[in-house]
């Protein structure tokens, strides 16, 4: 909570005007870094509330390979209508990339069954991502991804002796009020769901962004949120009793404790 609202602050005090490809204005710092340890907590935003059955039925629809938006308007997740086309497709963008097959040591896998599959075999690999930056992809896509790679590091608990796993999280560019919290937890709740079906410890999400921006039009939005108070962090956990990484449903995701300020409504997405 405190790293976020650092953000802000940062952004507001010491920021770069700029104009980005939307011709909208921007207010932006270069390089920011977080650090979460899951060991002690939930990283869930109490100033506003954050939907949070919404985020896993977005990180499991691209994890499925899918890339129509159909799946998402069926739940009630609109944030990517404005970058689908007229049959509801987002083109060779983040689920086409996730889901594209490879041929790997003779079989055919796909980005996220090579994550599993290293971590069982060879979890002190240095060599375990995903990476959604595919160049020959980003004509056709939509969108190019923002949050672009995620790589895994196995480290081991001194007090259990039990492996942990990390990840850091590489973002090229976020608007911090309206897609902050939502990529973090997102992220880690990926990170909890991996790290269960491995028989790992959650640990640490870092979380790089080169280009942390707010729009000029969300101003006045960042300092009412700066103004509310924080609340206790919610209690945040998988279903145990899961054990394949692509059983997990939203129902699997357990929210205890959660109370927050009133959502920021209406913010202004430039596309």
């Amino acid at each position: 909570m405190k790293q976020y609202l650092d953000i802000l602050n940062r952004i507001l005090t010491e920021g770069t005007e700029k104009s980005d490809r939307t011709g909208t204005g921007t207010i932006s710092i270069f390089g920011t870094q977080s650090r979460y340890n899951l060991d002690d907590g939930f990283p869930l935003l109490t100033t506003k509330k954050l939907h949070l059955k919404s985020i896993i039925y977005e990180l499991l629809w691209f994890l499925k390979g899918d890339t129509n938006v159909k799946y998402l308007q069926e739940h009630g997740v609109r944030i990517w209508n404005e970058w689908a086309d007229e049959n509801g497709s987002i083109g060779t963008a983040y689920g086409y990339v996730v889901g594209e097959k490879f041929k790997f040591k003779g079989e055919m896998i796909d980005q996220m069954d090579y994550v599993l599959k290293q971590l069982k075999e060879t979890p002190y690999s240095r060599r375990i991502m995903t990476n959604l930056y595919q160049f020959h992809d980003l004509a056709t896509g939509h969108l190019d991804p923002c949050c672009y790679s995620a790589t895994y590091n196995v480290t081991k608990d001194k007090n259990s002796d039990k492996l942990v796993l990390n990840m850091v999280l590489n973002q090229r560019s976020q608007d911090i009020l309206a897609a902050n919290n939502w990529n973090v937890c997102q992220y880690a709740i990926l990170l909890m769901m991996v790290a269960q079906v491995n028989g790992m410890i959650p640990g640490q999400l870092v979380h790089v962004i080169a280009d942390a921006h707010i729009y000029d039009r969300h101003v006045d939005a960042i300092k009412e949120l700066l103004s509310r108070p924080e609340l206790p962090a919610p209690k945040v956990s998988l279903n145990p009793a899961v054990k394949n990484f692509y059983d997990f449903t939203t129902d699997d995701l357990i929210v205890e404790g959660y109370e927050a300020g009133e959502q920021i409504r209406n913010i202004p997405i430039a596309v």
